[in-house]
């Protein structure tokens, strides 16, 4: 399923602060992104549509039903399948030849790799 950009800062602001009221994160929404109050409710109606979002009554309380680790594990693959033909070496080369990668990272990455080896 796609999930479009105005989705993802609605998860995000639940996801960090939820679950929320409606009204409540049409104020944070309009804080950070500058969205109108029907800008929101309508973002918030298409996430409900697409179950990423659940209201429960009384006070219209918005809760997220995915995790951002699910989202980002979806898009991931999304990703690597669209433009890598499925093939995270050639991602993670697209990414360093185009980032610097700092010693830090290099680290984590050599880290993901040993753990995932060990399982």
């Amino acid at each position: 399923m796609k999930i479009f950009e105005s989705e993802l800062r609605i998860l995000d602001i639940l996801w960090r602060f939820g679950p929320l009221s409606a009204s409540e994160t049409a104020k944070r929404a309009e804080a950070e992104y500058g969205w109108s109050v029907t800008t929101t409710y309508t973002v918030i109606k298409k996430c409900i549509s697409k179950k990423l979002v659940r209201r429960e009554d009384p006070g219209f309380l918005c809760q997220p039903l995915v995790t951002r680790h699910q989202v980002q594990a979806d898009e991931a693959q999304t990703l690597l399948g669209r433009l890598f033909n499925g093939k995270i070496d050639c991602l993670v080369a697209s990414l360093a030849s185009e980032n610097s990668i700092t010693a830090d990272e290099i680290e984590n990455l050599k880290k993901i790799i040993e753990d995932y080896e060990a399982k």
